[in-house]
């Protein structure tokens, strides 16, 4: 192999690859990215084998086609450290790949393209076209409520649901859960859930720019992958089912609370400073037109502060985990906020007022 590529050309789709390599891996080939190029284009693949993105570019000069990986970050720190509008040499020399650009040159070591790991070959069920908006806001809007090394790995992912007119994304760690849709123009033909992993979900943030160039989303047996115009990302699915979380969406909550989701966010973020470094509890007491937070924590500190809300009805006192009351409102896009509640025992529904794209459930805690 041997081409001349500018900086900027190889660059960018060695930033978009870059995501999917381990740099720590217990297959020394992992760590590499795979370089194939043909007569008018150089390739770009990085995989750990869970997740795997390819990202093409165009070369100055292919003088000799060929394949091969070299380490990935040790390539992507010498590009980015070259002036920009470098003119680079990339050639295979035996079992060196050679980096020439100005006065600078680098040897890299090599290892086979033939032993480069591929995600297999699958044929997809299901094919739709969406805005990089449409699946950027549903994730974004849900990825927070995503579980972590949980032992229920089914809850270390996202669930994405496919109707003919909705796509749906949910996201639970068993103590809050977020859902939003958004409807979709040509959906599937039946039916569709499937739980993409967490870090495949936040790869796909990185990677998709807010806008409305259309991409496409492949679903199949065992596989996801989206085909933008920059790259194409392939993941695993998670192997298990996700929990039919219909059923823990709080019904009946009779008491309704409509407040400015800036002025509560400030609330709770003041008040938290003194809760439990640890359960990070807070304590709301609610009655006509008025919500009193308050936190204190081992040492014997308190904070409290009233704020005032449109409520009328009976008076009630609740725990919650304050940051994931704050992860809400972050995330929720309306000026005002809705929340319903049953009693002080059950899970508390918050809403956008008149926005019905998303929905948190957030389980009470005692304090």
């Amino acid at each position: 192999m041997h081409i001349i590529i500018s900086k900027e050309a190889l660059l960018r789709p060695l930033t978009l690859v870059s995501g999917a390599i381990e740099r720590k891996h217990t297959l020394p080939i992992l760590s590499n990215v795979l370089i194939e190029t043909s007569l008018d284009e150089v390739k770009l693949t990085g995989t750990d084998m869970e997740v795997e993105l390819v990202a093409a570019t165009a070369p100055d000069n292919v003088i000799q086609a060929g394949a091969i990986t070299v380490p990935a970050k040790k390539l992507f720190d010498i590009c980015r450290s070259l002036p920009d509008g470098s003119e680079i040499e990339f050639k295979v020399d035996g079992h060196s790949a050679i980096v020439k650009a100005g006065k600078s040159r680098f040897s890299l070591s090599t290892l086979p393209a033939s032993d480069y790991p591929n995600l297999e070959e699958w044929d997809s069920a299901d094919e739709i076209e969406l805005t990089r908006h449409t699946i950027r806001a549903l994730i974004e809007s849900t990825h927070f409520s995503m579980a972590n090394q949980d032992v229920r790995y089914y809850l270390n992912g996202m669930s994405f649901e496919l109707e003919p007119n909705i796509m749906r994304t949910v996201a639970t760690d068993g103590h809050r859960l977020a859902l939003a849709q958004q409807s979709v123009t040509n959906g599937v033909s039946e039916q569709k859930q499937v739980i993409v992993p967490r870090k495949a979900v936040l790869e796909i943030i990185r990677l998709l720019e807010d806008d409305d160039a259309v991409i496409k989303l492949h679903i199949g047996a065992n596989h996801i992958r989206i085909s933008d115009q920059n790259f194409v990302f392939t993941t695993k699915l998670v192997d298990g089912r996700f929990p039919d979380y219909r059923r823990v969406l709080p019904q009946g909550g009779d008491k309704v609370i409509v407040a400015d989701k800036s002025m509560l966010k400030d609330v709770f973020q003041r008040v938290s400073i003194l809760s439990n470094e640890k359960f990070r509890g807070v304590r709301l007491n609610l009655s006509d037109g008025e919500l009193l937070v308050s936190a204190n924590n081992p040492e014997q500190e308190q904070a409290e502060e009233s704020a005032a809300v449109d409520y009328k009805g009976d008076s009630l006192e609740i725990g919650f985990n304050v940051s994931y009351i704050i992860d809400v409102l972050n995330n929720i896009k309306t000026d005002t906020v809705k929340i319903m509640l049953a009693d002080s025992n059950s899970s508390v529904l918050i809403e956008g007022y008149d926005d019905a794209s998303s929905l948190y459930v957030v389980m009470p805690m005692k304090l």
